[in-house]
């Protein structure tokens, strides 16, 4: 049997190589430049796993994940809610007073403004929090600091100066953990089960509010629903859906059953436990 790889988008040192190493310690793990890259990675390799993050608490959900899942069609395995703790990294000799340029992934920016304000600094937006750690690790410019975890620090050799820079200490992103292979948990009644599906609705009048109305009538509980846009089209939506509940229940039987009965498509993305993050909520 072939290795099991677990491979995330970005560089090492992210955010999500440390969900990576949290939930497969001693994997291999790839690091891939781009979302599509790494959803391409698990679709051709069966025995590779993805670690993609689709929504944080603070910044809402993740660009392009909802369109890619949709086009693969991988399967949801798990998810993992991880907390997010930004640090300001510099250069060995670098000290507060010497800093003008904060660089970091926008969102992250957005995450820490409190400190950028406070200092004055002006920002760079970068493409992720890893690769500016890693690209401030090139240089010699003493004016420049990174937002990144203490893992990037470790990995390109930098000091943290100041740790947990982030304005809110709830910052919690939620990943999920998917692979090519359909591979759904037994149904026990004593636990909890999340289930993920993408539909398409026919273009009728009320195809929202009737195939909704499933759900309420089987009291199956969403706990998300979202809408995006159909690529190359301005009339045409799909939507993201989780719902609490195995698929081999009943109820959620009978209220899919209803669903399907209102859309043009209807995707099962994946069966998995919820995660014990949900219950402290």
């Amino acid at each position: 049997m072939s290795e099991l790889k677990i491979a995330f988008q970005g560089e090492m040192g992210a955010y999500s190589q440390i969900a990576c190493e949290k939930l497969f310690p001693g994997s291999q793990i790839v690091a891939c430049p781009t979302f599509e890259e790494t959803f391409r990675t698990a679709y051709q390799n069966e025995n590779c796993k993805i670690v993609i993050p689709i929504e944080n608490s603070l910044a809402g959900r993740v660009a392009d994940i909802h369109y890619l899942l949709p086009k693969y069609k991988l399967q949801i395995y798990a998810e993992h809610f991880q907390t997010v703790e930004h640090n300001l990294l510099v250069k060995e000799k670098t000290e507060l007073k010497d800093i003008k340029y904060i660089r970091s992934h926008a969102q992250a920016i957005d995450q820490c403004q409190k400190i950028i304000q406070k200092h004055k600094f002006k920002t760079i937006i970068s493409a992720d929090t890893a690769g500016s750690a890693k690209d401030l690790s090139k240089g010699d410019d003493k004016s420049i600091a990174a937002i990144a975890s203490t893992l990037s620090a470790k990995i390109y050799k930098l000091k943290v100066l100041i740790k947990n820079i982030e304005d809110e200490n709830n910052n919690v992103t939620r990943f999920l953990i998917m692979g090519k292979n359909i591979n759904q948990p037994t149904f026990e009644k004593n636990k909890k089960y999340i289930t993920s599906c993408i539909f398409r609705l026919k273009s009728i009048p009320a195809a929202l509010y009737k195939c909704l109305g499933g759900f309420a009538t089987n009291q199956v509980n969403l706990t998300k629903l979202e809408s995006f846009s159909v690529k190359n089209t301005f009339d045409q939506t799909n939507f993201y859906l989780d719902l609490e509940g195995h698929i081999e229940d009943t109820r959620v039987q009978k209220a899919l059953e209803e669903l399907g009965f209102h859309t043009q498509s209807l995707n099962i993305l994946g069966v998995y436990e919820a995660s014990s993050f949900r219950q402290k909520k």
